[in-house]
């Protein structure tokens, strides 16, 4: 997958795509669908998706929690694994912003990247002021001479699918609800980090990973699927992890701490790909170390039980 930030300097090679637009955050089931109508929308064309970075959410509101589901790299990776072959991945900053909808459509759609087919989802908006509407760049297109595609919203059992309701779903500790409307496991992925390697000493050694800039789902021990993404321990595992500021230690930044069954070797700098499977708890103090080992202990049966049933 070639990845493209500048749309005023565009090889040839790079126009002429068909794509999906939006933030795709999380790549839930109704991105999927609007990526499968861009891949239907123009089949001789190269398929991408065209996105922002950052989320112009974060742009306007910098100081607000975070919320995204994935990193730009977890999500690069998920839209390569969809067979995206073009990805126009555009810094959303000021002039991006201050763009009419015209002026997009013209200057970005049409003559920087030299699209054929974009495909949008029936709620998009764009320009200035989010002025735009589907219908305009629909009207935009005809005008232009590229196809507009509009997708309606994707519902799954009467909820709608979207990054809103997937991140409701994982504060309230329902990873498989989130799961339904992603079409996949909600993952963490990123390196490796050192901690305080208090996990070896209970018995229970940890790969220790940051949940900056994320949304955090809600906080507690969960049963895990994990993938090492690279490294000589590459591969796929089962596992528990604690997802928290560990109460029983301090005030702590959250972070997820994940123990891979059966599993030894040195994990610090690789990139992992940590699955949500299910909740089993919430976060907890215990009167003492051995009461937490043993709660430990419960948790991992308990973990290898729901993963040797998927």
């Amino acid at each position: 997958m070639r990845i493209i930030r500048d749309y005023t300097f565009v090889e040839p090679e790079d126009r002429g795509a068909s794509v999906a637009i939006g933030n795709f955050d999380g790549v839930h089931l109704g991105h999927q669908s609007v990526i499968d109508l861009a891949r239907r929308g123009a089949p001789d064309a190269p398929l991408g998706v065209l996105t922002f970075e950052p989320h112009p959410r974060e742009f306007f509101a910098p100081e607000a929690p975070p919320f995204r589901l994935m990193s730009r790299e977890a999500r690069s990776s998920r839209l390569e694994k969809l067979g995206v072959q073009r990805l126009y991945e555009l810094p959303f900053n000021a002039a991006l912003s201050g763009l009419t909808p015209d002026a997009f459509a013209r200057e970005v759609v049409h003559e920087g990247l030299g699209l054929n087919h974009v495909v949008i989802g029936a709620d998009f908006c764009f320009g200035k002021g989010r002025a735009g509407t589907a219908t305009d760049l629909w009207r935009f297109g005809v005008e232009m001479g590229f196809g507009v595609t509009i997708a309606p919203l994707l519902e799954k059992t009467q909820t709608t699918v979207s990054s809103t309701n997937i991140r409701k779903a994982l504060s309230d500790g329902r990873p498989r609800d989130a799961a339904v409307m992603l079409g996949h496991w909600h993952r963490i992925e990123g390196p490796v980090i050192g901690g305080e390697q208090r996990g070896r000493t209970l018995g229970y050694p940890t790969a220790n990973m940051s949940l900056e800039g994320l949304h955090l789902p809600a906080f507690g021990v969960y049963a895990v699927l994990v993938d090492i993404l690279d490294g000589p321990h590459q591969g796929s595992y089962h596992g528990v992890a604690s997802l928290g500021v560990r109460p029983m230690f301090g005030v702590n930044t959250p972070n997820i701490e994940t123990f891979i069954f059966d599993f030894s070797g040195d994990l610090y700098g690789a990139q992992l790909s940590v699955g949500l499977v299910d909740h089993l708890r919430g976060e907890e103090t215990f009167d003492s170390v051995a009461a937490l080992v043993t709660q430990m202990d419960a948790d991992t049966a308990a973990s290898r039980d729901i993963l040797a049933a998927l």
